[in-house]
């Protein structure tokens, strides 16, 4: 059961990663130019927060850093 919870915690960490990665491509300001889309944008990046804020896989605490 411990290994199924971890392999699931694992791939999880790997959505956010690829997840934050997305949302930080978008936060360039050529993409993310109108006030909508800052909107928009504003509210993935603190979706990601509270998804990576229980995460201890360093990747998606750096890409959280980044993001803040």
């Amino acid at each position: 059961m411990i290994k199924h919870i971890q392999k699931i915690d694992g791939i999880i960490d790997e959505l956010l990663v690829q997840l934050g990665e997305m949302v930080k491509r978008l936060s360039h300001p050529d993409v993310t130019r109108s006030r909508d889309e800052r909107a928009a944008l504003a509210r993935s990046v603190r979706q990601f927060s509270v998804c990576a804020a229980t995460s201890k896989d360093p990747r998606v605490l750096s890409l959280a850093d980044d993001l803040e």
